[in-house]
């Protein structure tokens, strides 16, 4: 049985919410530090922190400064008080994880699913699961997880999916809020992996604000990180790529169906299902994406020039949106996109042509650095944005 609590109430109040918001990025203060970095007087920064200790949201240790002097006493995240749980959901698997309430991953599992079963069958695994997951866990504080679809931001729903066959206006947010009684999030699936690309440089001390992620598996897909925030648009649709008009000049001629029932777009050249059916046509033994990949790695001529062929093509697509957007890095994703060099020397070599120099002079195009922990980092990072930052976070 998976154990819940009730996220305390504190952290829907503005001004503990904005004391508690100094602490969920790792940070270890003194009062003195709060209060230098806040203008609130002693008083106030007092009074909110014994508010957070008494919720069990911050824990105290004592610590001397430069290792001299007399000990005084910090405060940390109570990182353990909660669990979050995250489910990254592909075409043909997913990946369930559970999350400290700071949003670092521990221990996690690679499920076998297929998106086209429908969301009664799919949901099913990530509950099933999350609760093997949960043995003596602390108690469930939020659930996320993403979608290779577009979801509706207010809702939580996904809309007309190409592949999703029974999720349309499926209230999955919903769903997930009755399992636990905790906050739920749905996200897409480049969104999720962009953000946790994000979410790992800042961990490291880095910094990156602008940034497009391109997810190529059996779809493509996009994530926007504009000014350190998702860019979704008016209601989440932002970064549909997979589903533009493809330009293929000098590369194809034809303009074969989209799964979406539109003519050429750039997914119908260079998603996971095109390659494979392109590869049948070539003569190529594959029955799914797998075998396309293992034939790839092995350096099959077919599989190499088809997989050329597609870096091109959702190369001009990618150029395109770096002359709108001027990210500071193309971070390529999913199952092709981290597969070598074999995608991402095509899409750099469109970009560099075709967009302006000031749009690339910076700019570094290369494959994701977490590989397909991405999105589960990604989910972690926002939901314990959500949980834990309430009124603080907007």
């Amino acid at each position: 049985m998976v154990v819940t609590s009730p996220v305390p109430a504190s952290v829907s109040e503005p001004g503990v919410a904005a004391a508690l918001a100094l602490f969920a990025t790792g940070a270890r203060l003194s009062r003195a530090e709060v209060a230098g970095r806040t203008g609130w007087a002693r008083v106030t920064v007092t009074a909110r922190l014994e508010r957070l200790l008494e919720d069990g949201l911050l824990e105290s240790f004592e610590s001397r400064v430069n290792g001299r002097g007399r000990p005084a006493t910090h405060y940390r995240l109570a990182v353990d008080a909660g669990s979050l749980l995250v489910a990254d959901i592909g075409a043909s698997g997913l990946r369930v994880a559970r999350c400290d309430l700071a949003g670092r991953p521990g221990p996690s599992q690679h499920l076998p699913s297929e998106i086209g079963d429908g969301p009664d069958a799919v949901l099913g695994v990530v509950r099933a699961g999350w609760e093997d997951l949960m043995e003596g866990a602390p108690p469930v504080w939020g659930v996320a997880v993403s979608l290779p679809g577009p979801v509706e931001l207010s809702t939580g729903r996904v809309v007309d999916p190409p592949i999703m066959t029974g999720w349309n206006d499926y209230g999955v947010r919903d769903e997930l809020a009755t399992w636990f009684g905790t906050t739920a999030h749905v996200e897409n699936d480049a969104n999720a992996i962009a953000l946790g690309e994000v979410a790992a440089v800042t961990e490291a001390g880095g910094s990156l604000s602008d940034v497009l992620v391109v997810k190529v598996g059996t779809g493509v897909g996009a994530g926007i990180i504009s000014g350190g925030q998702v860019l979704r648009g008016a209601a989440g649709a932002a970064g549909d790529i997979g589903h533009t008009e493809a330009d293929v000049a000098g590369v194809r001629s034809d303009r074969p169906l989209c799964r979406c029932g539109k003519l050429g777009c750039v997914e119908a050249y260079a998603g996971g299902w095109a390659l494979v059916r392109d590869a049948r046509e070539r003569g190529l033994e594959v029955e799914g994406l797998d075998d396309f990949l293992e034939c790839l790695v092995a350096g099959d001529p077919v599989a190499r020039a088809l997989t050329a062929e597609a870096g091109q093509v959702l190369g001009s697509a990618v150029a395109t949106t770096v002359s709108l957007l001027n990210p500071e890095q193309v971070l390529l994703a999913g199952a092709l996109g981290l597969v070598g060099e074999h995608l991402v020397a095509g899409v750099r070599q469109r970009v560099y042509a075709r967009s302006l120099p000031l749009a690339t002079r910076t700019l570094r195009i290369q494959g994701g650095r977490l590989g397909v922990e991405a999105g589960v980092r990604g989910l972690a990072h926002e939901l314990s944005r959500r949980v834990l930052l309430g009124a603080a976070a907007g």
